[in-house]
């Protein structure tokens, strides 16, 4: 069994082959999807995925850091009233983006807050999304950082002093793509991180990994992931299936 933590089925770029490209990851083992809100305009798009994969697609609600704009008291409103008739697997994803724009950096920290607040009220973890924007997560994080804090620290991008830093509050490290990069860098220290600590994703439609790299990226790619972390941590592929799944578990309760 394998399990994609982060994975955008509902994009528009699989409009024209969505059942065949989640049939794709399924014959590869793929069994899971946990699948991250964006914003109040995927909502349809995301229950409607649920409806037609109701054994394999885990739905998580939240606000991304990059749709906090001038409206975002109302969309957090939207995230609020969804979590509070519903039932999800996380808060996520949440966080914030300090690539594209900084100018709402101000709300993107207060957007990030109110969710951990929800999450913790509602006993969910949070799948953080993190650009250019290290110290402003940790920040929050060492105030909010508790038992009752766990998650994913999403696409995990940083170096060994950052990972053992998400670690220290109770995150996995969602490991993608980037791990096959020449230039990811990640893999040059990940062996030094204990398995136990890693979750497997695809980000699918972004971050393909290579040979895909630059081409849309689909859950099934996820297998390519796997085979590099066999590379780095000189373990069968089984093993990183299922600890990497069992890892997903802990934190998702499910």
């Amino acid at each position: 069994m394998i399990t994609d933590t982060h994975t955008h089925l509902y994009s528009s770029q699989f409009n024209e082959d969505q059942k065949e490209m989640i049939q794709r990851a399924k014959d590869v083992g793929v069994s899971r999807f946990f699948i991250p809100a964006i914003d109040s305009s995927y909502t349809e798009s995301m229950l409607k995925l649920e409806e037609e994969y109701p054994l394999d697609v885990y739905l998580m609600m939240g606000l991304h850091p990059t749709s906090v704009k001038e409206n975002y008291l109302e969309e957090l409103q939207h995230v609020k009233e969804w979590i509070d008739k519903k039932d999800f697997y996380a808060i996520g994803e949440i966080g914030i983006d300090l690539y594209w724009d900084k100018s709402f950096l101000k709300q993107q920290q207060e957007a990030f807050r109110t969710q951990i607040k929800w999450a913790k009220e509602k006993k969910l973890p949070i799948v953080i999304h993190c650009r250019d924007a290290f110290d402003e997560i940790f920040e929050i994080l060492e105030e909010e950082k508790g038992d009752d804090l766990r998650g994913i620290f999403h696409c995990f991008t940083g170096t060994k002093e950052q990972a053992d830093k998400a670690i220290s509050y109770n995150m996995k490290l969602g490991i993608g793509g980037v791990a096959t990069f020449k230039n990811g860098k990640i893999d040059k220290f990940l062996n030094e991180i204990d398995l136990q600590h890693i979750v497997l994703e695809t980000d699918a439609p972004y971050l393909a990994p290579t040979p895909y790299r630059g081409k849309r990226n689909e859950s099934a790619y996820i297998t390519n992931v796997i085979d590099k972390l066999v590379d780095i941590y000189g373990v069968s592929f089984k093993e990183i299936s299922e600890i990497t799944t069992q890892n997903s578990k802990a934190i998702f309760g499910v």
